[in-house]
């Protein structure tokens, strides 16, 4: 390879609006020294856009664990979320518990910065 040319940048588009991915598509497309990488095949770099509506798959929550998690994020204390949703704090408890397990997580910070890394929640 010359000294003078780039080497080629491969980048991934991960889009679940397939308009908005064939927008990008088609704007990344034409810059020099850039390429798209075809399904499946290893990209340097990529650009993700997830709909937050759709929780992903191996993380099986019901909505009241939703609504636990949320109010968590907001850093709700157990007392707190348990009037917010008018449940007793020993349910609230029970829904912690069951959130740091389901998502492998060894506290109530751990477990929110994992449902967010994880496109659960948003930030």
């Amino acid at each position: 390879m010359s000294a003078d040319i780039a080497p080629e940048i491969v980048l991934a588009l991960e889009i679940d609006d397939p308009a908005l991915a064939d927008r990008l598509a088609a704007l990344l497309g034409n810059i020099a020294g850039l390429r798209l990488a075809d399904p499946g095949e290893k990209a340097a770099a990529a650009i993700v856009s997830r709909d937050p509506r759709i929780r992903p798959a191996d993380i099986a929550l019901t909505q009241r664990e939703l609504d636990v998690l949320a109010l968590m994020a907001e850093g709700g204390s157990n007392k707190m979320i348990a009037r917010q949703l008018n449940i007793s704090v020993h349910t609230v408890k029970f829904h912690v518990g069951s959130l740091l397990d389901k998502l492998d997580a060894t506290g109530r910070t751990d477990a929110v910065a994992h449902a967010a890394r994880r496109g659960v929640i948003e930030l």
